[in-house]
């Protein structure tokens, strides 16, 4: 076994600030009220989506746009905690 192998370190975990937008447009049978829950009905949409096409899922559009941005377009708390992330030992 050569030692050079052991000392080697990871390949440093780079982390960045992303702007993303999702469109999600598509039709989806539901028992009535099932989605009258505001405060649950994001996350049953998104459930149903990514669980696939179905007999009771059309979708009609589907746009994804994710791109890299300025960390100083960032919020201060989303700032400190990307350094959080670079500093942390979890990371590296």
């Amino acid at each position: 076994m050569k030692q050079d192998s052991l000392d080697r370190q990871p390949a440093a975990f780079e982390v960045s600030v992303y702007e993303c937008e999702v469109h999600l447009k598509f039709r989806l049978i539901e028992e009535k009220g099932g989605l009258s829950d505001r405060d649950q009905l994001l996350e049953q949409l998104i459930d149903a989506f990514t669980c696939g096409t179905d007999e009771y899922l059309e979708p009609l559009q589907v746009l994804v746009k994710a791109e890299e941005v300025s960390e100083m377009s960032a919020s201060p708390e989303l700032r400190r905690q990307l350094i959080r992330l670079r500093n942390s030992n979890d990371l590296a």
